[in-house]
């Protein structure tokens, strides 16, 4: 089918283009644009598709983690067609540039998971530690499976145990906000995804 073939490429090791690209100043870093809105609107059309061909006749529930997933979760749920349910939660990993991997609590788990197909919804998977500790604490709730659904994925900087199922774009080991992601708090609201100017 042709549709689903427009999908199936990944951007990887992508490099800047000289005097090519836009440049925000966020805080005190620069910021070079790097994944378009297209780009992105494609890779989560795709995961749409695996994801209702992996999951048809199955009760399914999406978990996304917040902030930064908020608007990959939105774009991702109106591109799924049939019945889905969707509940949020928040974590604690960001702060600054780095990862502290970190997680406090998960707040906000009221859905029932019981016997349900979990799907984690994540902006970016990177060391793979905040993502390993939610799973240790969603597995006591009885699911039936619980797979991860990322948009972006650091493959370079992964340390975890529980790769994501899903990936919609793998990158290098830069930091990078826009579309839900952040530096300090600002940036989410970018329609593309920027990466940070050494």
């Amino acid at each position: 089918m042709e549709f689903k073939e427009n999908f199936q490429l990944r951007p990887q090791n992508r490099t800047f283009a000289s005097g090519m690209k836009e440049v925000r100043t966020i805080h005190d870093k620069q910021f070079q644009s790097y994944i378009s809105e297209s780009e992105i609107q494609d890779a989560v059309k795709r995961l749409a598709s695996e994801l209702e061909k992996d999951y048809q006749g199955k009760n399914i529930i999406f978990l996304s983690i917040l902030n930064g997933s908020f608007m990959f979760s939105a774009d991702l749920m109106k591109c799924m067609q049939g019945n889905v349910e969707i509940s949020f939660l928040k974590v604690s990993s960001y702060q600054g540039t780095s990862t502290s991997g970190r997680v406090d609590e998960l707040i906000g788990l009221n859905a029932d998971l019981k016997g349900k197909s979990v799907v984690i919804l994540e902006d970016i998977v990177d060391t793979g530690i905040t993502i390993d500790k939610v799973l240790t604490l969603l597995k006591t709730h009885g699911a039936e499976s619980i797979e991860i659904c990322t948009l972006l994925f650091k493959p370079e900087a992964y340390l975890g145990k529980n790769k994501p199922k899903y990936i919609g774009i793998e990158i290098p080991n830069k930091f990078v906000v826009g579309y839900g992601l952040d530096y300090d708090e600002l940036g989410r609201n970018l329609k593309e995804i920027y990466q940070l100017i050494d």
